[in-house]
């Protein structure tokens, strides 16, 4: 119990030094391992140094897959974990490399490629490693329904302009379907404008415009949602403590239980 209660806080919490430690030692290896995937998607530097990459993933993969079975044995209730956001990217990031051995035959280099890609879901590993990354992601989680209903906003505006501007412009201005108008109103809203189609009337040129306008409009919405969400943070000092049951995070220093499910915190 006091060995597994040691390898809680130095895995699960970054206030300690042992934790900080280990975060920035996992930090480098991620990133040491998202270099080498970008590196060997060049064929000239993968010819030359394929041994070195084979090599290189393996001692990283077996690192990752240590790290994945002491948090699973750490703690009380496993599947919380296995099963959360975190407990699958995990799975995703060392996955691929067994894979690998199973699937043998020229003919299936292809698929072996693809699940060796798959090893860029590390990237998504970092946001645990670092204590402003959870300040980010606990402010989209409270503002995932504001961003909701937003975006279904967003999605009712543009199933209108797309249809307006089907009726006005025609098949003969390219315009041959819903669905692609829907496409051309998310271009412009978006201010992407790629160009592949644009109307031709003077009606449907104006309505372009409102929806060029309108775009920037609707660009700033969700930033200042998500930015008002940091600021009620900001003010609130939480530690990296994670509930041993719940896994939840942003407990405050002298928090004795979880705020969320209500079990005893690892002092």
């Amino acid at each position: 119990m006091k060995l597994k209660k040691k390898l809680y806080e130095i895995i699960f919490e970054a206030d300690t030094p042992a934790g900080k430690a280990f975060d920035i030692i996992l930090l480098a290896i991620i990133i040491v391992s998202i270099f080498l995937v970008m590196l060997e998607s060049i064929n000239s530097i993968n010819l030359n140094y394929s041994n070195l990459f084979f090599w290189s993933e393996w001692i990283i993969t077996i690192v990752f897959t240590i790290e994945y079975i002491l948090r699973i044995w750490i703690l009380r209730k496993p599947f919380s974990y296995i099963f959360s956001l975190y407990g699958i990217i995990d799975f995703l990031s060392i996955i691929p490399t067994y894979l690998s051995l199973f699937i043998i035959g020229s003919h299936s280099l292809m698929v072996i490629r693809a699940l060796r890609l798959l090893r860029i879901f590390r990237i998504l590993k970092i946001s645990r490693y670092t204590s402003e990354g959870g300040k980010i992601m606990a402010a989209l989680k409270n503002s995932r329904a504001k961003i909701s209903v937003f975006l279904f906003a967003v999605l009712m505006v543009v199933l209108i302009i797309g249809t307006m501007l089907y009726l006005i412009e025609g098949e003969e201005n390219g315009f041959t379907s819903i669905p692609r108008s829907v496409y051309w109103a998310i271009v412009t809203i978006t201010t992407v404008g790629y160009g592949d189609i644009a109307p031709q009337t003077a009606l449907g040129q104006i309505i372009a415009s409102f929806t060029m306008i309108l775009g920037y409009a609707i660009i700033a919405v969700p930033t200042g949602i998500v930015t008002a969400e940091l600021s009620n943070k900001s003010g609130k000092k939480i530690t990296t403590q994670v509930c041993p049951e719940c896994l939840a995070e942003g407990h405050e220093p002298d928090a004795k239980f979880c705020k969320f499910c209500g079990a005893e915190l690892n002092e």
